[in-house]
């Protein structure tokens, strides 16, 4: 039975989330369906992280297994046209067939986030559930020098969510930069993998020192706290990006996680 890998690009705002739930649409749940649609298939499709209700993607990556040989590259058109033909916010960017030691979610080695701040008096209007809205001005500088406090290995309990399901709260964050381009602020994380609501954690924290309220030292201590009530407010989900996972190679030989239980940050 073939295995395909998908990247897939989609506007969280009208999802509960990647995961299928009862309560609303799911991300997971429209591709199924045009996999169905298409094939007459009911399958599972696997992603690599599972991302919150309005969290956006133009990375994901899931895979299915299905019973016919497609050619790539018409397996793609073809989903994208049930998708656009249901009214799905959701692409398929990519398709490749991979072997059965493929795993979308186990075999990633690295993935990548995005967190997208607009720092302006006037609200949005083209950006209006794809960034978060901070009418009063931060210094991004102080930010990233707080952010690097967070790099590395560490218990971060601070910065989970309690309905996290991961077995541990350590985590190695790789990367944690801000950076400033007129009145975007952008917070770019990269880890193996993170904690349920990590990153949104992460993004209220620090607007906190943007804002002169925290100093970097405020924020090492409340990580050190290893104490949900030590955290700054959790940041909207709107601004969040699912931008890319990384694997040792695309026939999925990367060691598997263990632990990463609740990617969606």
């Amino acid at each position: 039975m073939p295995r395909y890998r998908m990247t897939v690009e989609y506007d969280g705002v009208p999802y509960v989330g990647w995961q299928r739930q009862n309560n609303g649409p799911s991300v997971q749940g429209a591709i199924e369906r045009a996999i169905l649609s298409l094939t007459g298939e009911t399958v599972s499709v696997r992603g690599a992280g599972r991302t919150d209700s309005g969290v956006h993607a133009v990375g994901q990556v899931t895979h299915a297994d299905l019973s016919k040989e497609w050619k790539p590259h018409t397996l793609r058109n073809a989903l994208n046209a049930h998708l656009r033909k249901a009214g799905d916010r959701v692409a398929i960017l990519n398709v490749t067939e991979v072997n059965a030691s493929f795993d979308a979610r186990f075999s990633a080695i690295r993935r990548h986030y995005l967190y997208r701040i607009i720092v302006r008096r006037a609200p949005l209007a083209l950006e209006a559930g794809r960034a978060w809205w901070v009418a009063k001005d931060m210094d991004h500088q102080v930010m990233h020098a707080a952010a690097q406090t967070l790099v590395g290995r560490h218990d971060f309990t601070t910065f989970r969510s309690v309905h996290c399901q991961a077995n541990s709260p350590v985590r190695t964050l790789d990367r944690l930069d801000v950076t400033r381009n007129g009145e975007l602020i952008e917070i770019r994380a990269t880890a193996q993998s993170f904690l349920h609501n990590q990153i949104r954690s992460f993004a209220g924290t620090l607007k906190l020192a943007g804002e002169g309220k925290w100093t970097p030292d405020d924020v090492r201590a409340a990580l050190d706290a290893r104490d949900r009530k030590a955290c700054g407010p959790v940041a909207p989900p709107n601004g969040l990006y699912f931008m890319q996972v990384d694997y040792r190679d695309d026939a999925g030989s990367a060691p598997p996680i263990l632990d990463d239980e609740s990617d969606d940050s």
